[in-house]
């Protein structure tokens, strides 16, 4: 026992050819091609595949139809142009309806940025409730452009 070395060499085993510096950069070139492209793809599914009018910028332009697509989940429906702001603190647009102030609906959204539709003559899909100052308080799940 006393002959056994107490330090023993740190250089690994091999266990198999290792990659030289030109295999190496060659997969990890080959992985980096791979990742852009499926983020590509993965982007424009994610963009191109959803009705939601959530989340954009000024510059994003209003869809034809945004919203949950079914138009069987909400009962209610209201057209009219789609103005900004409510009445004493609810709503945040209205519908301008012919008939004047007292036919107005206005609007909240938990599913539909309605900002995007404001001055386009619009019908909407959604749920009442109860408002205590607005005459037809709706929340909006699907917008539609009429005109």
């Amino acid at each position: 026992m006393e002959n056994e070395k107490v330090i023993h060499n740190l250089e690994p085993k091999s266990l198999g050819q290792s990659l030289s510096f030109k295999q190496f950069f060659s997969v990890l070139i080959i992985v980096l091609i791979a990742a852009l492209g499926l983020g590509f793809v993965v982007s424009k599914f994610k963009n191109g595949s959803t009705l939601t009018g959530q989340a954009g910028t000024s510059q994003t332009k209003a869809t034809s139809v945004a919203g949950v697509p079914d138009k069987s989940t909400f009962k209610d429906q209201a057209e009219g142009v789609l103005q900004t702001g409510g009445v004493d603190g609810e709503g945040s647009f209205h519908l301008d309806r012919p008939g004047g102030q007292s036919q107005n609906v206005y609007l909240t959204s938990t599913t539909v940025d309605l900002s995007k539709y404001v001055g386009k003559k619009v019908r909407v899909w959604g749920q009442t409730y109860q408002g205590d100052k607005a005459g037809w308080l709706m929340d909006v799940g699907l917008v539609e452009i009429l005109q």
